[in-house]
């Protein structure tokens, strides 16, 4: 079995693994595009090599050992998305895709050059945490934004970056991390339908740039927070977001967000 195999194959553990439960393999199958069957003879040999343990008719958990390759490589993977876009003008929807094919040939040394031109950066461009170099676990406790009622105030914190359609329509309706929304519909058929409000600290913005016109996928609050920007290449749209911004139930679960406070000088919102 290859090293990019199995660790395409450790971190989609990783990532699916809840708690304590052992990953099914046919959860597995699902990211990887194979065969339930394909997934447990692989697993099989993952175990061998000490990277996972087995429970039959359960699935799998990652081993200590496993579970650093898994890091290593989300590393590797996150940096790789960062990189592309502030060092190689790439789009924030393309990225993930061309990550997933260089995480697995890029030396240590490199890992470490790229990180200190981008800053030693704490989050990828959609948000998501890069493990630090000791590789420690990672903590997640954001909450769907489907899981939210009318009224909440929330802030973007993460979206998921494997549908470049999805991201591409977020970018441009400005539901990006940082952004923060209160969410004033959620129709009977599952639509969301959140209302735009101002951001909080945009004083020392440093942008990175994207686009041909110079206007940047992301800019980097005083705080050092990185978020993605909308690149104006769909003028309906929005002007539609300055007012209201609807998503579908399909495109609201790929949104991670955070409780926020209501914005400065308006009244707080009664649930």
């Amino acid at each position: 079995m290859s090293s990019a195999k199995a660790e395409d194959y450790i971190k989609a553990v990783y990532q699916l693994s809840d708690g304590e439960e052992a990953v099914p393999p046919s959860a597995i199958a699902d990211v990887l595009g194979v065969t339930t069957p394909t997934v447990t003879a692989t697993m099989k040999r993952l175990a061998e090599r000490g990277l996972v343990e087995r429970e039959e008719y359960k699935g799998s958990h990652l081993t200590d050992e496993g579970e650093l390759m898994a890091l290593e490589t989300i590393r590797h993977h996150r940096l790789l998305e960062l990189f592309l876009i502030e060092q190689l003008n790439y789009d924030w929807a393309e990225v993930h895709e061309e990550a997933d094919r260089l995480e697995h040939h890029i030396s240590e040394k490199l890992e470490t050059e790229i990180a200190t031109v981008l800053g030693d950066p704490t989050a990828d461009p959609h948000g998501a945490p890069i493990p630090s170099p000791d590789l420690e676990p990672l903590d997640d406790d954001l909450a769907l934004l489907s899981t939210h009622e009318e009224g909440d105030v929330v802030r973007v914190e993460r979206v998921r970056d494997d549908d470049p359609e999805v991201l591409t329509y977020l970018d441009r309706a400005g539901v990006v991390p940082g952004a923060r929304f209160e969410i004033i519909e959620i129709a009977p058929f599952d639509m969301v339908t959140l209302a735009p409000l101002e951001d909080e600290g945009s004083e020392g913005e440093e942008r990175y740039g994207r686009d041909e016109g110079g206007e940047g996928y992301g800019e980097e609050d005083a705080e050092g927070t990185t978020t993605a920007r909308n690149d104006g290449s769909n003028d309906d749209l929005d002007d539609a977001a300055a007012e209201s911004i609807p998503l579908p139930k399909e495109v609201a679960v790929t949104v991670s967000v955070r409780e926020a406070t209501p914005p400065r000088n308006e009244p707080p919102v009664v649930n």
